[in-house]
């Protein structure tokens, strides 16, 4: 069910409906989403029709299904070339995964969770749940846990509460308490480990992208899996991640946050 609390007039609720149809994962009945919606039908019909008009979703009457429109993939367009970090590093993470010859994902903070702006397989790839666009918890990867360690205090604080701690697998940090430890951890060795605590069998080894002022501007991982490595084979690849991330910071310095652009303009 959509949680609605937090969203207030008209276009909230629409980018609420807009979450909900985009969570499917694929074409959606008017029923489905009403089943799983706090919107009345009503109101659902009509948050639909507007989005519908507005091109953000499309309706395909002979199958009756609702699915995401085609302006939002122009929007998106946008919206990686202008706040995501991914074109500035695309070639440094091309060059990381094809020396290590290991899988390299790119993410970034947003709300409170990681986003996976790019991923560069390995020659030999493995099936895993990140890909570029999804969404994944901050506190048990290692691309998040190395983007954590070096926020302020403030910022740690707002997303630390914004975590659900659900324990994916046995080794997953399940608490505030642990999380703060392993990031004081992390902030003293300088880099992150994902020790099979999202999904069993993959690992990794992540460091944050840092701005000449310290700030977070994403993070970046080498993963694999326990078949192929160990935590400790994986840590003697930091130092390769360590150039790639400075190389990417240093082209990216000209590059800056939406909010800052606000606040500058």
């Amino acid at each position: 069910m959509t949680d609605t609390s937090n969203q207030s007039g008209t276009v909230g609720k629409a980018l609420s409906v807009l979450d909900q149809v985009a969570g499917f994962g694929r074409p959606v009945r008017f029923s489905e989403l009403l089943e799983a919606s706090q919107y009345p039908k009503a109101t659902l019909y009509r948050l639909l029709q507007t989005l519908a008009k507005q091109g953000m979703v499309t309706f395909d009457r002979e199958r009756q299904v609702y699915s995401l429109g085609v302006r939002l993939v122009r929007l998106a367009h946008q919206a990686w070339r202008q706040s995501s970090l991914a074109p500035i590093a695309r070639p440094f993470v091309e060059k990381l995964s094809r020396d290590a010859g290991q899988t390299v994902h790119l993410a970034q903070l947003d709300n409170g969770q990681v986003l996976y702006v790019d991923k560069c397989n390995a020659v030999e790839p493995v099936e895993m749940y990140s890909q570029a666009g999804k969404i994944g918890p901050a506190y048990c990867t290692g691309v998040g846990k190395a983007m954590l360690a070096w926020l302020s205090k403030g910022d740690q604080d707002t997303v630390i509460a914004q975590q659900s701690f659900h324990k994916f697998t046995c080794n997953t940090l399940t608490g505030e308490n642990a999380l703060r430890a392993e990031l004081t951890k992390i902030r003293q060795i300088g880099y992150a480990f994902d020790n099979e605590e999202h999904e069993p069998g993959i690992i990794c080894v992540a460091l944050p992208i840092l701005s000449r002022r310290a700030r977070v501007m994403g993070g970046l991982s080498l993963t694999s899996t326990t078949e192929r490595h160990s935590i400790k084979s994986l840590e003697k690849m930091v130092p390769q991640i360590k150039q790639t991330v400075n190389s990417i910071a240093e082209s990216a310095e000209s590059w800056r946050f939406p909010d800052e652009i606000i606040e500058h303009a």
